[in-house]
């Protein structure tokens, strides 16, 4: 049976790395009956009783490692990961070779971010899971997690590649400090604020999860870190950079498929990409990007994050059967914008922003034939909020199975990210747009507000 993991299996990993040897039937029994509080709660209870796990403890996790001499694990899980929950195997204990690995480290389990050094712990936080393995320094040796759907992570995380991952990160840790230079890339420039309650939107949280009162509702979610950053430029009347914007490029966006049961090997190469003009062939393993050392798929798009928006000549050394080559990747000005963003969490405020509340997706060809369309854009309504402020395009008319052929005199912006792009650009709150929808091949025009 392969070991890739399908969404069950990612959740069978997800668990295993949160919760040790925690039972799955306990888990499934409380997803059913508790709450969120409670389940939060529990969670708790079950990990500190394993005595497998450091909870929510970073500083005695770098104390253990200092005196252990040990690399630091940090898993970083939001609870309830409805993604993440979904099991039927027992599958926990059955893989002697990761429980291995994992007794060579120092174990943290994180459920929360308040309080979180983003010094240190930079990540794409549209992520729901995320594993650092780092030294007792706070040098990052490597990052694994990663998906390109908002629920489906095949192809993108394996238990080969979480066991790669880890044997990789063991290797740069009894290395170190003599290849501390090359890490040094992994270690971020310092954002905006230090922790994540310190950003505007989220002053309202406290610097550590409040057990002593209502503990689910103290806590930062992973995406509200992305969140606060794009707001804190946005109340500010300012564009969000588009760094911000689009953030962690996946490697399929340059186009390559990296095999998930690898450190970062490629699988295939699209036609007339990026990769291909590089001359990355199928079998490739990834050494570095920008020398930093890759353990993970997720190391590949860190290193991809730390590429500009205005593009660059970017080094990636590739072990193949010949031998070891360095290729250059060059890569355009406005190349994030390559990665499909609809998947994210993030994209929702800006569906609010831009959308007053809409979900956009693209016309297939055989819809845009049956309807005789000749606009570029063709975006049919998926959705529309009836809430608050994504309640806008609702209250002003718009309709599911709407099609936008237009948005602000534009008729070229092909994806829903196009026009987020628009108005980050070309506007600021307050400002109002028209668009031009069909509905049953009648045009109608609607005007609504740029939100906050």
């Amino acid at each position: 049976m392969s070991r890739f993991l399908d969404v069950r299996a990612y959740a069978l990993t997800a668990v295993f790395l949160s919760v040790g040897l925690a039972s799955l039937a306990d888990v499934r029994e409380a997803d059913a009956k508790e709450d969120r509080e409670t389940i939060v709660r529990n969670d708790r209870e079950r990990v500190l009783a394993t005595g497998y796990w450091i909870y929510n403890d970073l500083d005695a996790a770098y104390e253990q490692a200092r005196q252990s001499g040990k690399p630091i694990l940090v898993v970083l899980r939001c609870l309830p990961c409805e993604e993440c929950v979904k099991l039927d195997d027992d599958l926990v204990e059955s893989d002697p070779e990761l429980k291995r690995l994992l007794d060579q480290y120092v174990r943290v389990r994180v459920v929360g971010t308040n309080g979180l050094d983003l010094d240190v712990f930079q990540y794409d936080t549209d992520q729901s899971f995320a594993v650092f393995m780092l030294n007792a320094d706070k040098t990052v040796y490597g990052r694994f997690g990663t998906r390109s759907h908002r629920t489906e992570w095949l192809g993108d995380v394996s238990l080969e590649g979480m066991a790669a991952a880890l044997r990789e990160s063991l290797k740069l840790h009894e290395a170190y400090p003599a290849n501390r230079e090359s890490l040094a890339g992994k270690t971020g420039d310092p954002l905006e604020f230090a922790s994540p309650e310190k950003y505007p939107t989220l002053t309202d949280r406290p610097d550590h999860l409040d057990y002593a009162g209502q503990v689910a509702k103290s806590c930062i979610h992973c995406h509200q870190i992305g969140e606060a950053r794009r707001d804190y430029y946005w109340q500010k009347g300012q564009s969000i950079p588009e760094e911000v914007l689009h953030p962690y490029p996946h490697p399929k966006s340059i186009g390559l498929v990296l095999d998930a049961r690898y450190p970062a090997r490629v699988k295939s190469v699209a036609k007339g990409s990026a990769a291909a003009k590089a001359g990355f062939q199928v079998g490739d393993d990834l050494l570095s990007i920008e020398s930093q050392p890759l353990v993970s798929m997720a190391d590949a798009q860190w290193a991809l994050n730390q590429i500009p928006a205005k593009g660059a000549e970017v080094e990636i050394k590739t072990r193949r059967a010949e031998g070891a080559q360095t290729l250059t990747l060059s890569l355009p000005d406005g190349w994030r914008r390559w990665d499909d963003p609809s998947w994210r969490v993030s994209s929702w405020m800006m569906r609010r922003i831009a959308c007053g509340g809409m979900r956009l997706l693209p016309l297939d060809e055989s819809e845009r034939q049956k309807l005789k369309l000749q606009s570029p854009m063709a975006l049919r309504v998926a959705n529309v909020g009836k809430y608050g402020l994504h309640a806008t395009a609702h209250k002003a008319g718009v309709r599911v199975d709407d099609i936008l052929i237009e948005y602000d005199g534009q008729s070229d912006l092909i994806r829903e990210a196009d026009i987020f792009d628009h108005v980050n650009e070309q506007h600021r709150p307050g400002d109002r747009v028209q668009m031009k929808f069909l509905r049953n091949g009648r045009p109608r025009t609607v005007e609504i507000p740029i939100q906050k």
